[in-house]
């Protein structure tokens, strides 16, 4: 995961620490409204995904870079378990597809 944060920071533009919390907020959204057939396995791929991550919901400006690190994660997520499955997900969870 720190692989990751890094990453996604440097790609959206942001600080690691909000890219954790960016991170953080759209796991734990995926685990609760996600369809968990689907987002179950890809997580397991990804080596520290289940750890915890802060999750934080301190509106405007960390929705604004959620957006950014969003697609970062969406592009991550193809690259990892493919482009079907990754528009399976999107699809099926509710309001995900505005942030890809």
């Amino acid at each position: 995961m720190d692989e990751l944060f890094g990453q996604l920071a440097s790609k959206a533009g942001v600080g690691r620490t909000l890219a954790e919390k960016s991170i953080g907020t759209m796991l734990d959204f995926l685990g609760n409204e996600g369809p968990s057939m689907q987002i179950d396995a890809p997580i397991d791929e990804i080596s520290g995904a289940k750890a915890p991550i802060p999750a934080e919901n301190s509106g405007g400006r960390l929705i604004t870079d959620i957006q950014g690190i969003a697609h970062e994660l969406f592009k991550f997520g193809r690259d990892k378990i493919g482009a079907d499955q990754m528009r399976a997900i999107l699809a099926e969870t509710p309001g995900l597809s505005q942030l890809a």
